[in-house]
């Protein structure tokens, strides 16, 4: 009984000290990272938690899903063509999409509960070229608990959300793309 008691201990105090000294891997974006999002107003999610995966159509016709975009950054953004924060910061997204895409991020435009005529008019509008994708139930849009819009959640390269805006910024600015540049450089 005292042997059993024993091992119990050593194997206890072996896993205190390996979750002591080995890095936390759900904390994959750097601290530079996490700040330069926080200085422009992106909630930083100390506990980072695997997104909802999804597939939905794109604007395209093809289906695309959520779990195929790990390894990248994602910038996953709930809109609607009549909500005027969200159309104020579209050109602001596609310079941020244009800049960022070939280096490992993704931005993902996801349409609440719209037509696909209605959305396609107003992407082929402004040029748009990042990914369009439809939630014509908001379903996908319920299961992040989007409840105003724009709402965007930022999910790092191991799949994890790093964090979230509600409401509209400008993606082309310095601030933001330094935070980029760090996010994208975090392994």
């Amino acid at each position: 009984m005292k042997k059993y008691s024993g091992n119990c201990r050593f194997v206890i105090l072996c896993a205190v000290f390996f979750i002591i000294l080995t890095p936390n891997i759900s904390a994959q974006v750097s601290a530079e990272a996490a700040q330069l999002l926080r200085n422009v107003n992106i909630q930083v999610f100390n506990q980072r938690t695997e997104p909802y995966n999804f597939t939905l159509q794109l604007l395209t016709g093809d289906k695309v899903t959520l779990s195929d975009y790990k390894g990248k950054v994602v910038i996953l953004n709930f809109w609607a063509t009549w909500c005027p924060p969200c159309r104020a910061e579209m050109p602001s997204m596609e310079n941020l999409y244009q800049y960022y895409n070939d280096m490992g991020m993704e931005m993902l435009a996801v349409n609440l509960r719209e037509s696909p005529n209605a959305v396609r008019q107003f992407i082929q509008r402004g040029a748009y070229t990042f990914p369009v994708l439809l939630d014509p139930d908001g379903r996908t849009g319920g299961l992040y608990g989007v409840e105003a819009i724009p709402t965007t959640y930022i999910i790092d390269r191991s799949g994890k959300i790093a964090g979230r805006l509600i409401g509209s910024i400008n993606w082309d600015t310095p601030q933001v793309f330094a935070a980029f540049n760090a996010l994208l450089s975090s392994k």
